[in-house]
């Protein structure tokens, strides 16, 4: 990283909270939980009172541009603090006057709450006093003039001290194969778009849609996706040449460049999908545009699926359950068939009859066992399960298909069907013996 050594040095926070500071579009979310703001409250408290001449709240990396400080790492604490001021009257900072995401609104009022419960505990003598948090209270400043650098350190910081999942490493990963990208403003609003994801959301994505559609779709295993299994999304990079490589990159740049230049119109008004799941990531910038993009078509899938199912709250319980374990893996199936449906032939291919054919798939499965498990999932999914349509691999089936319509050839196997799940579950029986006529 390429440092401002005339920079380097040890801060309080008045001087520090008065530079000109900003948050940029990549960080994440402000996130501090009540108990973390408060025990840094009453940590720093206990130091005034007893009269310590330093209290030292760690690092805080700075990218420099112009006359501004990009906050790369510190903005979680420095953030905490200006709320604590803002609640002591002191308006020193005007980090809160910077653009937090939607994500950071929660904690910065509970915290906000917290702080102004505290303070108004306190006597007006110790209020004043409590002046020790700007004077006495320092940081150590670390200043970089370097964006990219910035970005790199940003997330090796964010890394430390915790496991990292997958898609953490996927995103360093990546963020390294953009270090020649020239458009600095272009990648700090992507990376942005990728932290203002829940984790969770990242999580579930690539755990339990991404990484088995990936593999079902090929007959392999589906399961265990875990840190030494993220080779097959990091893709092709951009110095390789191999035919296989050049073509794909190729096929990336062309539907951007068709994209970009309005020529969608030429074809229904409709631009040209990017991805497909059954092709390998393109390295770099077009991995956060895969994610993005697969992330929303998951949203828009839901978002048919409780249409089309449903016309009340409890059509939704009845015909999608999702209390049991094994119903909500039955649910994540149906959505994962119909995601890699749309995936091939887009969204508008999701007719009636389509959704028909998957969830008669997934819930003949539901009625016919009785626990329902992620390995019993799995091998269903490669059509491997011998209680029900075995040798039926329906994503590798749909992966083969070049016709829309073509699943309409698809036969499913009557399931065998005990008397007590088809009460239990007879919303959905009934549902799939008037669509099966079984």
């Amino acid at each position: 990283m390429t440092l401002l050594k005339e920079e380097l040095t040890i801060i309080n926070l008045q001087e520090l909270l008065r530079l000109n500071l900003a948050l940029p579009l990549y960080q994440r979310p402000y996130r501090w939980s009540v108990q973390s703001a408060n025990a840094l409250f009453l940590d720093n408290f206990e130091s005034y009172q007893q009269g310590l001449r330093e209290y030292r709240v760690g690092s805080v990396i700075l990218h420099k541009e112009n006359q501004t400080y990009n906050v790369v790492d510190g903005q979680q604490r420095l953030t905490t603090i200006s709320i604590l001021l803002h609640s002591l009257g002191r308006f020193i900072s005007g980090l809160l006057t910077q653009y937090y995401s939607e994500a950071s609104y929660q904690a910065i009022i509970a915290n906000q709450q917290l702080f102004k419960k505290s303070v108004s505990e306190l006597s007006e003598s110790e209020k004043q006093g409590y002046n020790y948090l700007l004077t006495y209270c320092t940081a150590v400043k670390v200043v970089t003039d370097d964006e990219q650098e910035a970005f790199q350190f940003f997330d090796s910081q964010n890394s430390r001290g915790k496991t990292l999942d997958p898609h953490d490493l996927l995103k360093s990963y990546h963020l390294r194969e953009m270090q020649d990208e020239v458009d600095a403003a272009y990648t700090v609003k992507l990376i942005g778009r990728w932290e203002n994801v829940p984790e969770v959301e990242l999580r579930t994505l690539f755990n339990t849609y991404l990484y088995p559609i990936t593999q079902w779709v090929k007959g392999r295993d589906g399961l265990g996706y875990n840190v030494n299994k993220i080779g097959i999304f990091k893709g092709i990079k951009s110095e390789q040449t191999y035919n296989y490589a050049i073509y794909h990159k190729a096929s990336h740049i062309f539907t951007e460049q068709f994209n970009n230049n309005g020529n969608h119109e030429l074809i229904a008004s409709k631009a040209l999908n990017q991805f497909q799941l059954i092709h390998p990531v393109v390295s770099g910038k077009r991995f956060f545009h895969y994610v993005m993009h697969y992330h929303k078509q998951l949203h828009d899938v839901r978002l048919l699926i409780r249409k089309y199912h449903s016309s009340s709250e409890d059509d939704i319980k009845t015909i999608l359950p999702d209390q049991r374990s094994g119903d909500t893996y039955i649910k994540q199936l149906y959505e994962s068939i119909l995601l890699f449906y749309a995936d091939r032939f887009g969204m508008e291919a999701l007719t009636p009859a389509v959704l028909q054919v998957c969830y008669s798939w997934c819930y003949s499965f539901r009625l016919t066992m009785e626990n329902v498990t992620l390995l019993g999932i799995n091998r269903y999914a490669r059509g491997l399960h011998d209680r029900l349509n075995l040798e039926l691999d329906l994503f590798v089936r749909i992966g083969e298909m070049n016709e829309a319509h073509d699943i309409k050839l698809v036969i499913l196997e009557e399931p065998d069907i005990a008397n007590q799940y088809k009460k239990k579950y007879e919303a959905i029986y009934n549902q799939l013996k008037e669509w099966n006529r079984w």
